[in-house]
């Protein structure tokens, strides 16, 4: 990942440790900063050549949200289920869980999404199978179905 000397790169989210996205709001900016953009994309091009790895922060155990945890230790198949998850979908779930402000928002969350764990699915994944881009949603469900319209 490019040493970013000019400040243009920025993290799409507070939990992302390697991607960094270029944001521009007009095309203007682009060619104003071509040269500073075309030297991040080569720097960028020699450390993956040099096969150099990003060190990511060490995996801390993951601390779930109170309303997750009593769920699980309830339901044992659920906390099965979630504990064959990967890591990035038990994450993925639990920063959705906490997000909410109230308990009783977070119980329902929850519950709504039990049937995703159980079926092995992670938050992001495509659970009616219509996505172009497996096993991700892409939303293209909506245009078939002709729900966004």
């Amino acid at each position: 990942m490019s040493q970013d000397s000019n400040g243009l790169l920025s993290k799409p989210g507070e939990n992302s440790q390697a991607v960094r996205v270029l944001k521009f709001t007009n095309f203007q900016k682009i060619i104003k900063q071509k040269s500073t953009i075309n030297s991040y994309i080569y720097e960028d091009i020699e450390l993956e050549e040099a096969d150099l790895k990003v060190i990511f922060k060490s995996n801390t155990a993951l601390e779930l949200v109170t309303e997750l945890q009593t769920a699980l230790d309830k339901n044992p198949s659920l906390k099965t289920a979630f504990k064959a998850l990967t890591p990035g979908r038990q994450r993925a779930y639990n920063l959705y869980f906490s997000a909410a402000k109230q308990s009783k928002t977070r119980e329902t969350r929850i519950e709504n999404y039990i049937p995703r764990i159980l079926n092995g699915k992670g938050f992001n994944d495509c659970i009616c199978g219509l996505s172009k881009k497996m096993p991700t949603c892409d939303g293209s469900h909506k245009y078939i179905r002709g729900e966004n319209k």
